[in-house]
């Protein structure tokens, strides 16, 4: 079975990614960074609250279990300070139970990888992404 070609989004996006473990974080940056995409990152909650409401990115990806909070409270948080810059916000998380896909939906992601991340699913909301945000919507 040989996988599918990569469906990159037709433009680059910004991304802003939020992940604890430092490896992980590395990765999922570089490999944005490969697909042409403008990568910008925080390692905690605090971090990226002290970035987030001062820039604008069209995809937010967060890990939900950081040091400092979780990325539905990152969600709240951003929603608090009416900085919701993120136009198209994806959780991550090794955790996938429907009540954490639950929860995830109701604090404002649009969906929600399980980690190990499907790298064809990533590249396919990402597409989806630069689809609506093109469109407006």
């Amino acid at each position: 079975m040989t996988a599918s070609p990569p469906i990159r989004p037709p433009r680059p996006l910004r991304i802003y990614v939020v992940e604890n473990d430092s490896d992980s974080r590395q990765m999922l940056t570089l490999l944005l960074m490969s697909w042409g995409h403008e990568v910008a990152s925080a390692s905690t909650m605090g971090e990226a609250l002290q970035h987030l409401p001062g820039h604008r990115y069209d995809v937010l990806i967060s890990d939900l279990g950081l040091p400092d909070g979780s990325g539905w409270q990152l969600m709240e948080r951003l929603r608090e300070l009416g900085a919701e810059n993120a136009g198209y916000p994806i959780a991550m998380s090794g955790y996938g139970m429907g009540g954490d896909l639950e929860k995830s939906r109701a604090a404002g992601f649009r969906h929600h990888l399980v980690k190990p991340m499907d790298i064809e699913q990533l590249d396919r909301l990402l597409l989806e992404a630069t689809r609506e945000l093109d469109a407006g919507t």
